[in-house]
């Protein structure tokens, strides 16, 4: 391990310290490595950095080499957030998907899986899992990233999605604080307002999150969103009233405090980055999540520099900034410590029954999470279908680079399966594509979309023996010769459909 620079002074790297920049690349750049020499002690993922397992254990064992402590953090939901598998859809279903079996062990032994895969890998913080809870059906950006939208399901599953991570030494990162499921717009693009009383947020919204807590996450991140009952004037990410008053002082939280991505519109657009991580630091966050978009060592010099200057005018307290640093190195020492007994008792030592290397946990999951309504025209698949994919725009959390639905999967069950796809209504194109084949109508939050259910109505009008898959929440009524909600779009949600459909 290399040592700290000998020249980089305690506040430098203290501002180094509380940072979690990405980076471009399958392979660590020379400006990361040598950052963290100089203090930077932690790296966040994208599914840009990911190949494969091997080359991702190879690029996590080179940043380890320049730093042994150095927190690699990754954004790996499973279900339609992926980054392990981002060019090949998640091999876990989502949240909603759990939530809608509701079984906790279920929840557990998937997160388990899913994070010994990551460690693994050499990853030990993922910011998951989504405490939110979905009571705005019009969400764009949460859906079925929610576990759903009753508060005591969402804290039951987010105690079990905790556990799991943690019983195999990835660090949980609960998010996103103090709510961002009564919200219906994308804090990606701009900046989402609650305007609920004290008396709804604490009775909804704070519910997973106090059981989070009780449970021990490691971690908790906060959401660009304005709750005007807590502060009116700043978003939760730069609000002391919300990060130190109720997260830290009410609910006694304790761990590490992470910032959503501040290159994010809600926090860019009005603060900028630099001012906006002054303000996170200062509120009480302690590390600052920045790459999704923006990942060069420019970003991270400038932000460094925007906290050493805040300190020496002294708008930001140099205890607050140690403080924070303090807290980073802490929660590497505990993932440390984690890698250092599994390298002791050996590979697998730790993994419990039903999570063992290569157990389909996910696709079981996956099936029980179906709900299959067969209408009266319903007769079985036996001949290769045509699947029209009606895709809307993908939110940025999800991004576009993963593959979802059924045709695939279709195609392995039922050979000569075509498919395309259509971002609106089209159904004179869907009808002459499909000849005589039997139609698989593939829609994602159809109740969100207008054109989605227009086009559905013009093509069970014509073709009343298609089926209808919805990926996506479940909020109309079941229509179609068959029915399937997958209660989300991963891979095995598709694959287990494609078997409903085919009866298999």
């Amino acid at each position: 391990m290399t040592t700290l620079t000998t020249g980089t002074d305690t506040l430098t790297r203290d501002a180094l310290t509380v940072l979690q920049p990405g980076f471009v690349g399958t392979t660590a750049p020379d400006w990361l490595l040598r950052r963290i020499g100089e203090g930077l002690s932690s790296v966040g993922l994208f599914g840009r950095n990911i190949a494969s397992p091997e080359q991702l254990a190879a690029l996590t064992a080179r940043l380890r080499a320049e730093r042994d402590d150095v927190l690699v953090a990754i954004d790996e939901e499973g279900g339609d957030v992926t980054r392990l598998e981002v060019r090949h859809g998640s091999s876990f279903p989502g949240n909603y998907a759990l939530g809608a079996v509701d079984d906790t062990d279920l929840t557990r032994a998937v997160a388990r899986e899913l994070g010994r895969r990551l460690a693994e890998c050499g990853v030990d913080l993922n910011w998951a899992p989504s405490a939110d809870v979905n009571s705005n059906a019009e969400n764009p950006v949460i859906g079925v990233r929610s576990f759903g939208a009753d508060p005591a399901l969402v804290a039951r599953h987010t105690v079990a999605y905790v556990e799991g991570l943690q019983a195999v030494g990835v660090a949980a990162c609960t998010k996103h604080f103090p709510g961002h499921g009564d919200t219906n717009v994308d804090s990606h693009h701009a900046l989402p307002r609650i305007d609920v009383g004290l008396a709804t947020l604490h009775a909804r919204e704070l519910v997973p999150f106090r059981a989070a807590i009780a449970a021990g996450t490691k971690a908790v991140m906060s959401a660009h969103i304005l709750l005007s009952a807590l502060d009116p004037d700043r978003p939760a990410t730069l609000s002391p009233q919300i990060l130190t008053g109720l997260l830290r002082q009410e609910l006694g939280f304790d761990g590490l405090i992470v910032t959503d991505g501040m290159e994010m519109r809600a926090i860019a657009s009005t603060y900028g980055i630099e001012r906006g991580s002054v303000l996170a630091i200062a509120a009480g966050a302690d590390a600052i999540c920045v790459g999704g978009g923006l990942a060069d060592e420019g970003t991270v010099l400038r932000l460094r520099d925007a906290l050493i200057d805040a300190v020496r005018t002294g708008e930001l307290p140099e205890e607050r900034l140690a403080d924070a640093a303090a807290r980073v190195r802490a929660l590497a020492a505990w993932t440390q410590a984690h890698r250092a007994r599994g390298a002791l008792s050996g590979p697998g030592a730790a993994v419990q029954e039903g999570t063992a290397p290569g157990t389909e946990i996910g696709l079981v999951a996956a099936r029980r999470a179906l709900t299959v309504t067969p209408g009266e025209r319903h007769t079985p698949m036996t001949s290769a279908p045509y699947v029209a994919a009606f895709t809307p725009v993908p939110n940025i959390a999800v991004g576009d680079e993963t593959p979802w639905g059924v045709a695939a999967e279709l195609e392995r069950l039922l050979p000569g399966t075509a498919t395309g796809t259509y971002g609106a209504p089209s159904v004179d194109a869907v009808l002459a594509a499909a000849g005589e084949r039997r139609i698989v109508a593939v829609v994602r939050d159809a109740h969100r979309h207008p054109w989605m259910t227009e086009a559905l109505d013009a093509l069970l009008a014509a073709r009343p023996d298609t089926v209808v898959v919805e990926m996506g929440l479940n909020g109309s009524q079941p229509r179609g010769a068959l029915h399937i909600a997958t209660h989300g779009a991963a891979r095995v949600c598709g694959r287990a459909a494609a078997e409903a459909i085919a009866g298999v």
